[in-house]
Formats: C-alpha cells, sequence, structure tokens
C-alpha cells in the first residue's frame, strides 16, 4: 500500500485499518500548525477510498493520478474566498447540492474543507446538517490549525487526527532524497521545525534562499537604522501583509537562537556554561548564522533578547487579528534595539538606547 505520507505514520496506520476492515468514517478532521501535512494527507485518503488497484492506494492508476493533479470530478479541495479568505455559507451550500449526486467515477464523492477553523459561523453551522446525515457515498475531510475554534457539535460529529511536527531527521532524509545538498537540508529542516509541507515547498522554491538571506540582512541593517529609517522601512513591506507575516517569523526564529545562546552564559553557574553553550548550538535554527548569532550574543542580555522576542510574537498575533499593519510593524520596529554595528554589517555589536 504506497501511502505516500512523509511522517505522521500512526495517523497512516489508523485510516489504514480503517480502510482495510471498511470502516470508513464520513467525516474526518485533520488538525495541526500550517504545512505540517494536513491537506496532503487527505488527499492520500482521497486516493486510497477510490483506488481502482486492490492494495489502495497505488498511486499509479487513473484515479490516483487525476486526484494527485486535482483533476478528479469526485474529489474537491474547498478553500476560502474573499473578505478574510474563509469559507462561505454559499461554498457550503454548493457542497450540498453536489453531495446529493453519485459519484462520476470513484465510489465515493470526497470533498477537502481546507483551514476550517478560519469558515463563517454561518458555513460551520450549515455544514452541520451534512455531517448529521451523510449521503452514504460522501466523505468529508476537514483541515483546521485551532479545532477549538470550531463548533464542538462539528468536532464530535468527525474523527479527529491530530497531527504533529515530523521530526527533524524524517524532514532531513525527505529532504535529500529530492536531491537537495546535507548542508542545505540540514538548514531546512531546522527552519521547518518538523513541518514538512513547509520544508518541501521551500526546497522547490529558488528563492527560499536568497529570499531568507536578504530578510536576516534587513533585520541587521534594522538594528542601527534610525527611527525614520525603520518608519520608511515599515512603510514600504507593510503592503504586503503575507511577506510582512514571514518577514517577522524569519527575524522571531533569529532572536529565538539568539536568546538560547544568550541564556547560558547569564544563567549558568561559570562552569557549566561552556556545556550549556555547546548544547545551546546544537538546537539553533539558523545553523549558517551561528558565527553572527554568537557575536551578538556576547553583546546583549537575557531580558533584551526576551524583550524583543515576545514583541515579535505579539506582533504576529496582532496582524493574525487583522489589525493595521503599517502601524503594528512601527510599533515593534520601535522596539528594537538599536545598535551602532551589528555583527554580519561589519563590526562588532554595540548596544544602544533607541533614538
Amino acid at each position: 500500500m504506497a501511502w505516500e505520507v512523509i511522517g505522521h505514520d500512526w495517523a497512516v496506520a489508523l485510516l489504514r485499518e480503517g480502510l482495510a476492515k471498511g470502516r470508513v468514517t464520513h467525516a474526518y478532521l485533520f488538525t495541526g500548525p500550517p504545512q505540517i501535512g494536513k491537506t496532503h494527507l487527505a488527499q492520500v485518503l482521497a486516493q486510497a477510498l477510490n483506488c481502482e488497484e486492490p492494495d489502495p492506494p497505488c498511486g499509479r492508476c487513473s484515479s490516483c493520478l487525476k486526484i494527485a493533479g486535482g483533476t478528479h470530478p469526485d474529489v474537491r479541495v474547498i478553500v476560502g474566498e474573499g473578505a478574510g479568505e474563509s469559507i462561505k455559507i454559499d461554498q457550503v451550500r454548493s457542497l450540498q447540492r453536489e453531495a446529493i449526486l453519485l459519484p462520476y467515477e470513484g465510489r465515493y464523492r470526497v470533498f477537502i474543507l481546507r483551514l476550517m477553523d478560519q469558515a463563517t459561523m454561518e458555513a460551520a453551522n450549515s455544514l452541520l446538517k451534512t455531517l448529521e446525515e451523510p449521503p452514504a457515498h460522501v466523505v468529508l475531510a476537514l483541515t483546521a490549525v485551532q479545532a477549538e475554534v470550531l463548533p464542538p457539535t462539528v468536532v464530535s460529529r468527525c474523527q479527529r487526527l491530530d497531527l504533529r511536527p515530523v521530526s527533524l531527521r524524517q524532514v532531513e532524509s525527505a529532504l535529500e532524497d529530492r536531491g537537495l545538498a546535507d548542508e542545505q537540508a540540514r538548514l531546512l529542516a531546522r527552519l521547518s521545525g518538523g513541518r514538512i509541507g513547509w520544508a518541501l515547498e521551500a526546497a522547490r522554491g529558488e528563492g527560499t534562499f536568497p529570499q531568507r538571506q536578504q530578510g536576516l540582512e534587513q533585520l541587521m541593517q534594522l538594528l542601527s537604522a534610525t527611527r525614520v529609517e525603520r518608519f520608511d522601512f515599515a512603510s514600504k513591506v507593510s503592503r504586503d501583509v503575507d511577506s510582512c507575516r514571514a518577514l517577522i517569523e524569519l527575524w522571531a526564529s533569529w532572536w529565538r537562537d539568539l536568546l538560547l545562546l544568550t541564556a547560558p552564559a547569564q544563567a549558568a553557574p561559570a562552569q557549566a556554561a561552556p556545556a550549556q553553550a555547546a548544547s545551546a548550538q546544537g538546537h539553533i535554527v539558523n545553523l549558517d548564522r551561528a558565527g553572527e548569532l554568537e557575536q551578538v550574543a556576547s553583546h546583549t542580555d537575557l531580558s533584551r533578547a526576551w524583550a524583543v522576542l515576545a514583541a515579535l510574537e505579539s506582533t504576529v498575533a496582532r496582524l493574525d487579528a487583522n489589525v493595521n499593519v503599517r502601524l503594528a510593524l512601527e510599533g515593534l520596529l520601535l522596539k528594537l534595539p538599536h545598535w551602532a554595528a551589528v555583527a554580519g554589517t561589519g563590526g562588532a555589536t554595540s548596544p544602544q538606547a533607541n533614538e
């Protein structure tokens, strides 16, 4: 049985056993962090349900290939649209009209509803009618980052599978299998935090490494920039909220690494500090910036690193709450420390008060 899923072995085993025993649940709920593989697992389940071979999913038959390519008439992925990019009630009503029809080619009509936790309340309540009395030939596969946001009545009618981050070694091995050099695979695995979907997408994107490099260089430059320069940067970057969020999350990964390297030196006894520092270096995400991080860590303090990281994470939460992007970014940049020079831009760090 060719379940082409990286990690999540327990979830695959559970689904395989159910299908082998003829126990098909008419509603599944896949939860977990963004880009951890929820939608992919739902698509592989759709392949298994409609595969033409005796040992599904084969990954090679016409049905499996169509589902993988997004062209199977009985398998539809529903994504949010319009204001807020959330699933709306009209989309659910359209699903319900299609659901009463018998499958064209396969055994089941499969509807994959992405990010159902972002759906409007009207859409979620409307979907409940289908969950309560689903046609025998229909399988619903919902994905959600935060299942607790969904109405309890929706969750209770689904078989819930909470996906966890994949081990970094599995992510690294998968990237190497796809032709990435060992060093790049190791770095991407660390950056992914076990989000296999993110890692594979990043590996396919030619601009991943250059964009990341640019984002970190921008952070270094901002640390020694004036208030006017920071506001000018906020004005330019805030035009694209998704890019702004990705940039802040990248900066947060750098500051978490800095916190790891700063903590041992200031919190541990002198004799234990070297061992703890070595341990911290083994857990940093931005491996290729280790030298820069160590240099900055030697010129900053634990409380400063904590404060900046908290400000970064708070800003991401505010963006998720749809606040004004420019104002949120300006507020964040004012909280960044000001250093006369920064490692990686031509000198040792020299902390100063904000202007």
